[in-house]
């Protein structure tokens, strides 16, 4: 059975960290990836500054050899990056153990991800491994892949949390008699990750009833 783990890492820790010593205001978001020991090209969204500050406050990490700009949508950037070789980090742990991202986020005061392993061996494979070469990392939650009430939607048990309480607290009305903020707060969570877990939710159900296999 899938198993599912969120943890968080420093702010600096992870590829592209740099850029919230330069740009302190900007949230950075990967897109949901496989990680491939052999190439590791992640896509991720930037808000909260110009381009041409994000590409070179990113080309100062250690391990990035460039960064480019692939799209812009609501000012909103999406760019791409490439890695150095001899660059050891999360990305390259993840990998190793065949686990996918299903997001990350991350501010000046850290990242948060959620992942998916194919079962509990390959979480302890990725903890050992970042144990091994000095990966600070902070395990949060873990849990299994869980259909939402026997319908076979297969969301975790985060995310049915998050829609779950956002439902009853009226966030979904309109007009709205809750706010994401005040959401997140009861969850104990920041307001980037109840995003995230709502969007990945709502990806997750639509999938799952609207789209024709």
């Amino acid at each position: 059975m899938a198993t599912v783990m969120e943890f968080t890492s420093p702010a600096d820790e992870f590829p592209l960290g740099t850029v919230f010593e330069n740009l302190p205001g900007v949230t950075v978001e990967l897109e949901r990836l496989v990680p491939d020991e052999a190439l590791i090209v992640p896509y991720f969204w930037v808000r909260g500054a110009r381009a041409s500050d994000i590409e070179a406050a990113f080309e100062a990490h250690r391990g990035v050899v460039n960064i480019e700009l692939i799209d812009e949508v609501n000012d909103e950037y999406l760019l791409r990056a490439r890695w150095k070789n001899d660059y050891y980090g999360i990305l390259n742990a993840l990998a190793n153990a065949n686990i996918v991202v299903l997001s990350g986020i991350g501010t000046k005061e850290g990242w948060q991800f959620e992942v998916r392993g194919d079962g509990r061996d390959r979480i302890a494979e990725f903890r050992a491994d970042c144990q091994a070469h000095d990966i600070p990392i902070e395990i949060t939650a873990v849990h299994s892949l869980l259909p939402v009430q026997g319908d076979g939607y297969e969301l975790t048990e985060s995310q049915r949390e998050a829609l779950v309480l956002a439902y009853e607290r009226g966030y979904f009305d309109s007009p709205r008699t809750a706010s994401l903020q005040e959401v997140a707060a009861e969850l104990g969570i920041s307001q980037q990750s109840l995003s995230s877990r709502i969007r990945r939710g709502h990806r997750r159900l639509i999938a799952k009833t609207l789209i024709s296999p």
